[in-house]
């Protein structure tokens, strides 16, 4: 047996464990172990990229992110601004390098942020800092060479959930700094946009200090305005179900938002981001939606030979 058919084979036994721990609306995986979570990004990387690790958007441990940038130049066209999903307890930027190395393959520079989770925080400091490492990435990757990138934020799960709320709800950014620029789309990944998470047995803790319900919905903020979105979700997702997707779509054309809406027969609620990765990704068409999206919606994509580090 190669090397990489080890590493692949190992990537699809810690996909099955992922899956094995899913149980409630936005909840993902539990951690697993350095070693394996080391070996899966090994498995799926992919060529043409340069990252880097461990960029500072806060003075706390958590609050890291990485960069993954096209090695031929990044154009001027849409940064891809990626939130990880774990019940809002668990995760880590490095297990999603796959997200990062294959939207950066693609000419779509990409940010991953870590944040802080529960027990250790409650809501709504995840969310903050998400807006604070957005924040970051919008003066230090978008800004620059005399014109501003467009941010796509994009979030699987409970980082959906933190994603959807930053897009909508003008205060995280307007805490985060001064004139930032709104993300220009939004990327939705089996959401759980509409439970009330303070009422759920397995996450009322951790937003026992919203300051009321629908603060914690990002389904009570569609509004008039909000930039465009893609939702995609698996219809065979047992974890977080296709109709917090359509009602959140509803709410969203109803206000006027132009909205699409890619329901995935045979996809379950892992493989909504687990399809992205090489090994996996004749399952679903998620990244063809995804850059179809990006496309269609932000097309530019000016070429530029100076500008390919942050400022």
């Amino acid at each position: 047996m190669s090397c990489g058919n080890g590493l692949r084979i190992l990537a699809l036994g810690t996909v099955g464990l992922l899956i094995a721990g899913c149980a409630a609306p936005g909840e993902a995986p539990s951690s697993l172990s350095t070693p394996i979570l080391a070996a899966l990004s090994r498995a799926v990387s992919e060529g043409g990229v340069t990252i880097e690790r461990g960029e500072s958007y806060g003075s706390l441990p958590r609050q890291r992110l990485d960069i993954y940038r096209p090695e031929q130049g990044e154009g001027d066209g849409p940064i891809a601004f990626f939130v990880y999903g774990g019940s809002w307890r668990s995760g880590d930027r490095s297990i999603y390098a796959f997200v990062g190395s294959a939207l950066a393959a693609r000419g779509i520079t990409t940010v991953i942020p870590d944040y802080r989770l529960y027990p250790d925080v409650r809501f709504p400091a995840f969310v903050d800092d998400a807006s604070l490492a957005y924040a970051w990435t919008a003066r230090h990757v978008a800004a620059g060479c005399g014109k501003e990138r467009p941010i796509v934020v994009i979030g699987h799960s409970a980082g959906a959930h933190i994603g959807a709320l930053l897009t909508l709800d003008r205060s995280y950014l307007e805490r985060a700094g001064q004139k930032l620029p709104r993300p220009s789309a939004f990327i939705g990944l089996a959401g759980p946009y509409e439970f009330d998470p303070t009422t759920w047995p397995t996450t009322k803790e951790i937003f026992a200090t919203a300051r009321t319900a629908d603060s914690a919905r990002p389904i009570a903020f569609a509004r008039h305005g909000a930039p465009p979105m893609l939702l995609i979700h698996g219809l065979a997702d047992d974890v977080v179900k296709p109709k917090a997707t359509r009602a959140f779509a509803a709410a969203l054309q109803e206000a006027g938002v132009a909205v699409e809406k890619d329901e995935i027969e045979g996809l379950g609620h892992i493989g909504a981001v687990k399809s992205i990765a090489k090994p996996f990704r004749a399952e679903a068409p998620v990244l063809e939606s995804i850059l179809g999206f990006i496309n269609r919606r932000l097309p530019e994509r000016t070429a530029r030979s100076a500008c390919n580090t942050s400022s």
